[in-house]
C-alpha cells in the first residue's frame, strides 16, 4: 500500500485506498446518523413502549456498552489486528438496529441499544487502528478531516429526518432504515481487511483489563444517571460510580495521563479537556436560548448547525496544512474553543446578545476541527502495532469520560442553584469554568511536542 500522490495531495482516493476510505466514512456517517436521530425519536419510542419512567436508560445502556466494547476492541486489535472488530462490530451494530427497530417493549429496546453500543464502540477503535495500518502519517490529517466531515450531513439533516420519519411513518425506521447501509459499509471493507499486512501481536497481557472495562462502563453510566437525577439516593449511586471509575482509569489510560505527562499521555488528556469543555458548554446552549431568550426549538439548534460547519471547515483546512506542527494546531484549537465558550457566557443573562450565538459557536466548532484530528494524528504517531488499539481505545474513553463528567457537572449546577426554566445563575459560571478548562488545555499543549517519541 505504497502508492504516492503528487506533493500536497493525499492518497485517500487512489485505487488501493478508495475502498477503505469509502467504507470508513460510510460507517462513521451511519454512527453519526444514529447518534443524531435517536435523541429526536426517543420521546415517541419510550411513550409507545410504556417506558417514560426509564427515559434515560436507552442512552445509558448505549454509553455503558460502548465504553466496555471500546476497551475490549482495543485489546483485541492489539492481539489480532483490526479485522475481527471491523467484522464483528458492524455486525452487532446491525443486529442492534434490527432488535431496537422491532422492539415490542422496553427490555427489547434496551437490548438493541446495548448491541448498538457494543458494535459502535468496537468499530470506532478498529477504524483508528485500520487508519494507522493503511495510511502513512502524512495522509492521516486528511483521513481524520474526512471523518469530521462525515458528521456534517447527519448534524444538518439527522434530527429533522428522524423527526419526519417518526411523524409520518414510525420511529422504528430511525433504526431499520440504517441497517442496509451498515451492511454495505462492511462489504466495502471486506476486500481491504483480506489484504491487510501481517499483524505483530502484542506480547504479554494488560492485567485486569476486562474488569477495568466493566468498571469504567458502569462508572460512567452511574455518574451520568446521578447527574440527570439528583437526589440523596442518586448521589450515593454517583459516588459508587466514581469509586469504580477511578481505579479503572489507571488500567485503561496510558501511565501519566491524569498528571499530564508530556507526549502520548498529554494527547489522551487533551482529548478529555477538549471534548469535555466543548460538549458541556454546547449542551446548555439550546436550553439558554429557549428558556432565557424565548427562541423556538428550531432556532435554538441553529448555533449547533453552524458549529458543525465550522468544525468540518477547520478539519478540511488542517488536512491541507501538514507542514504546521500538530501541537500548534491543538493550541490554536483550544484557544478558539475557549474564545467561543467565553463568548456564549454573554448570552446567559436575558440582556445578552443571543443573536451572536451562531457566530460564537461556529468559532468554537472551528477550534474542534483544528484540534480533534490533530490529537488523533499525534496519538497514532506515538503508537506501534502492539499498542495502537490500546491507545486508540484510551483516546475514545477520554472523549466519553470528559464529556460525561463535565456535562453532568453542568446538570448538577442547573438543578441545584438554578432551574431549567431560569438557568442563568448556573450557566454563566459554568461556561466561564468550561472556558477555563479550554485555556488550561491551550497552556498544556506545549507538552504534546514529544507525542511522537513517547510510547
Amino acid at each position: 500500500m505504497s502508492t504516492e500522490a503528487p506533493a500536497g495531495k493525499s492518497n485517500l482516493w487512489t485505487a488501493e485506498r478508495r475502498g477503505p476510505t469509502i467504507g470508513i466514512v460510510l460507517l462513521v456517517t451511519l454512527l453519526a446518523f444514529e447518534n443524531m436521530g435517536v435523541s429526536t425519536a426517543m420521546p415517541r419510542m419510550v411513550a409507545e413502549l410504556g417506558g417514560n419512567d426509564l427515559y434515560a436508560w436507552p442512552f445509558l445502556a448505549f454509553l455503558a456498552a460502548s465504553v466496555v466494547a471500546t476497551v475490549l476492541s482495543g485489546r483485541l486489535s492489539d492481539l489480532r489486528g483490526p479485522r475481527p472488530s471491523l467484522l464483528v462490530g458492524p455486525a452487532l451494530f446491525l443486529v442492534g438496529l434490527v432488535v431496537a427497530g422491532l422492539a415490542q417493549d422496553m427490555v427489547q429496546l434496551l437490548l438493541g441499544r446495548v448491541l448498538q453500543g457494543i458494535g459502535g464502540g468496537a468499530q470506532v477503535v478498529a477504524v483508528y487502528v485500520l487508519i494507522g495500518l493503511v495510511y502513512p502519517e502524512r495522509d492521516r490529517p486528511a483521513v481524520f478531516g474526512l471523518l469530521a466531515s462525515a458528521w456534517v450531513v447527519p448534524s444538518l439533516v439527522g434530527p429533522a429526518l428522524s423527526g419526519w420519519l417518526t411523524e409520518v411513518a414510525s420511529w422504528r425506521w430511525v433504526f431499520l432504515g440504517l441497517a442496509p447501509f451498515v451492511l454495505l459499509g462492511v462489504l466495502l471493507l471486506v476486500p481491504v481487511l483480506r489484504n491487510l499486512p501481517a499483524h505483530t501481536p502484542a506480547q504479554g497481557t494488560r492485567r485486569g483489563l476486562p474488569w477495568a472495562a466493566l468498571g469504567a462502563g458502569g462508572g460512567v453510566a452511574a455518574l451520568s444517571w446521578a447527574a440527570q437525577h439528583p437526589s440523596e439516593l442518586d448521589l450515593v449511586i454517583g459516588a459508587a460510580g466514581l469509586a469504580a471509575l477511578v481505579p479503572s482509569l489507571r488500567v485503561l489510560l496510558p501511565k501519566g495521563t491524569l498528571t499530564a505527562r508530556p507526549g502520548l499521555p498529554m494527547a489522551i488528556l487533551a482529548r478529555a479537556l477538549l471534548a469535555g469543555s466543548f460538549f458541556a458548554a454546547e449542551a446548555f446552549i439550546p436550553l439558554t436560548l429557549t428558556s432565557v431568550h424565548g427562541y423556538s426549538a428550531v432556532a435554538s439548534g441553529v448555533p449547533l448547525t453552524l458549529s458543525a460547519l465550522g468544525w468540518s471547515s477547520a478539519a478540511w483546512w488542517q488536512s491541507r496544512r501538514t507542514h504546521i506542527p500538530r501541537e500548534k494546531l491543538v493550541r490554536w484549537g483550544f484557544a478558539l474553543n475557549a474564545a467561543g465558550i467565553a463568548g456564549v457566557t454573554l448570552i446567559a443573562p436575558s440582556w445578552g446578545p443571543a443573536w451572536a450565538t451562531p457566530v460564537l459557536w461556529a468559532i468554537a466548532g472551528a477550534g474542534m476541527g483544528l484540534a480533534m484530528p490533530s490529537l488523533s494524528v499525534l496519538t497514532l504517531a506515538a503508537s506501534t502495532d502492539v499498542d495502537r488499539g490500546f491507545n486508540s481505545a484510551a483516546l475514545q474513553i477520554s472523549d466519553m469520560l470528559g464529556s460525561a463528567l463535565l456535562v453532568g457537572l453542568g446538570g448538577v449546577l442547573v438543578t441545584t442553584i438554578a432551574s431549567a426554566t431560569a438557568p442563568t445563575a448556573a450557566v454563566l459560571p459554568f461556561d466561564l469554568l468550561m472556558a477555563g478548562v479550554a485555556v488550561l488545555g491551550a497552556v498544556l499543549a506545549g507538552r504534546l511536542r514529544r507525542a511522537t517519541l513517547d510510547h
